[in-house]
C-alpha cells in the first residue's frame, strides 16, 4: 500500500528549472505549491548510485531531512542500446565541461560513438526516469518511467533540454526537441513515472 500525500507544499530536489517546470505542470492539477531545491539554497547532493533509483533516492532523501518537508526527486536519462545502455545515469556527466553543461557537445559524442561503432538503423535508445517522493521520516516512494524511441542526426529542434534534438520517441516523425513542450510532458518518460506516481500517491 503505497503512502498518501496529503501536503499542500512539495519541494522538488532539481536545479534544473527545465525539469521544475515540467513537473509544476504536471503537478498542478493538484492544487500543489511547488518549490525548487535551488530557492530553498540546497547544495546538490554526491549522486553515488549506480541506478536511477539510488540517485533519485539520495536527492529526495536528502532535501527532505534539510528541510523537513517531503521531496519529490527524479534521476533520468537516456539509455542507447548500441552502447549498452550509455550514458545511462552518467546522461548529464557526458555533458560536463569547465564552464557548465554542453549537451550539443554531448550529442555529438553520443553520434561519434555510434558512428565508430558502425550502429545499425534504427539507433535504439530509451528516456528513462525514475521519481522518488520521500518524507522527513525516512519514507519513500518509487516510479519507474519510460519513453522508447530512437536516435536521428543531425538534431532537430530547440525545444525541450539534454539530448531532446536527437530523440524520436516511438509513434512520431519528431525530436522532441521539436514537439509542444505540453505534447512531450503528456508522453515522455517522466510522464509514464508521473501518472504512476499520480496513481499511488496523489489520485
Amino acid at each position: 500500500m503505497t503512502r498518501r500525500f496529503d501536503g499542500n507544499r512539495l519541494l522538488v530536489a532539481t536545479h534544473n528549472a527545465g525539469k521544475l517546470v515540467e513537473i509544476a505542470d504536471l503537478l498542478q492539477p493538484f492544487d500543489v505549491a511547488v518549490v525548487g531545491a535551488a530557492a530553498m539554497g540546497l547544495p546538490e547532493p554526491n549522486e553515488t548510485g549506480t541506478t536511477f533509483a539510488e540517485n533519485a533516492r539520495i536527492k529526495a532523501h536528502a532535501a527532505a531531512q534539510a528541510t523537513g518537508l517531503p521531496a519529490l526527486s527524479d534521476d533520468s536519462g537516456i539509455a542507447i542500446d548500441a552502447l549498452n545502455g550509455e550514458p545511462g545515469v552518467y546522461t548529464a556527466d557526458w555533458a560536463e565541461t569547465g564552464s557548465g553543461r554542453d549537451f550539443v557537445m554531448a550529442m555529438t559524442k553520443v553520434h561519434d560513438l555510434l558512428q565508430a561503432k558502425a550502429a545499425p538503423a534504427p539507433r535504439l535508445a530509451q528516456f528513462c526516469c525514475t521519481l522518488v517522493l520521500a518524507w522527513p521520516d525516512g519514507h519513500d516512494e518509487v516510479f519507474p518511467g519510460v519513453m522508447k524511441g530512437q536516435l536521428v542526426w543531425p538534431m532537430r529542434g530547440d525545444q525541450g533540454h539534454g539530448y531532446d534534438p536527437m530523440f524520436q520517441p516511438q509513434g512520431y516523425d519528431i525530436t522532441f526537441g521539436e514537439m509542444d513542450r505540453f505534447e512531450k510532458n503528456r508522453i515522455s518518460h517522466r510522464a509514464d513515472a508521473f501518472s504512476k506516481l499520480v496513481e499511488g500517491c496523489f489520485a
